[in-house]
């Protein structure tokens, strides 16, 4: 079993877009096509890049105010499909999921909207919950799927773009995995000792 995975799709969906045009840069030089929803998506495209929409994959808008945009089966089958396993592989065939090779996510800002003395109702809205499952279910992955859980890794995928193109070891999966659990721990712990009124 190859080690060595290429990157062919990458999902982009953050919050703050800076530090993001260079890492968009290198993955368009290898030849990433990119899938991205809301903000993301218009960044993108601002940037000439060429970018499909998470709806026109779902067939479902963003809804609940923007509470559900990534959670659908297309997208986390896309994620989580085991590429070695033959029932994965056909099942993903029969229901049209694509491949998604990388997630880059970068989440709500919940403890900066906690320490901004914000509104409770306006702290419960930067729990993220589509892009933490995002983290959690390519890290699962990270046999096949590459991971950047937040801003802080855009310069590690960048330095392996530029030094071998659009793909990854496992090794490097891994790495990236690891980090992807502890920002998921930090902000789950974060988000506990809000409700725990330890914050």
């Amino acid at each position: 079993m190859a080690t060595e995975k290429n990157i062919k799709t990458a999902l982009i969906s953050v919050f703050h877009k800076d530090g993001l045009e260079e890492l968009l840069a290198e993955l368009n030089k290898g030849g990433v096509k990119f899938l991205s929803t809301g903000g993301t998506q218009a960044f993108i495209e601002s940037l000439g890049y060429e970018c499909q929409t998470v709806e026109s994959l779902t067939t479902y808008p963003s809804i609940l105010g923007g509470r559900v945009k990534t959670l659908h089966p297309k997208v986390f089958g896309g994620i989580l499909g085991r590429r070695d396993n033959e029932g994965d592989r056909e099942q993903m065939q029969t229901y049209d999921i694509p491949e998604i090779d990388l997630v880059v996510v970068d989440l709500y800002p919940f403890e900066d909207t906690v320490a901004s003395g914000a509104a409770s109702q306006d702290i419960i809205e930067k729990i993220d919950i589509g892009g933490i499952s995002l983290i959690r279910a390519a890290a699962k992955n990270f046999n096949d799927v590459v991971i950047v859980p937040s801003k802080a890794e855009y310069k590690l995928l960048v330095d392996i773009l530029r030094e071998k193109g659009a793909k990854t070891s496992l090794e490097e999966r891994r790495m990236f995995a690891c980090r992807a659990f502890g920002v998921s721990s930090h902000y789950d712990t974060a988000i506990h000792q809000w409700f725990a009124g330890e914050a």
